[in-house]
C-alpha cells in the first residue's frame, strides 16, 4: 500500500481529549485509510469505498 500522496484529516468524530485521534485519508483511488494521529508512522487500516460507507453508517447508528 502506498500512501506517500494521502491526504491525511481528523476525524470528525475525534474530541478535544488530548490527542486520541483518528485521522482519514480519503483522497486515495478505490481506497480509504485510517491511522491513529499518535503514530503517524504506525499501523494504518484500509478499506474500499464501500466498505467504509458500511462502516461510517453503522458507526453513525444507521446501519
Amino acid at each position: 500500500m502506498h500512501l506517500s500522496n494521502a491526504r491525511w484529516r481528523k476525524s470528525t468524530r475525534s474530541g478535544t481529549n488530548g490527542g486520541n485521534c483518528v485521522e482519514v485519508a480519503d483522497n486515495l483511488p478505490g481506497l480509504i485509510a485510517v491511522r491513529d494521529s499518535k503514530d503517524p508512522t504506525g499501523p494504518v487500516l484500509s478499506f474500499g469505498p464501500e466498505a467504509w460507507r458500511a462502516f461510517v453508517g453503522l458507526a453513525a447508528g444507521q446501519g
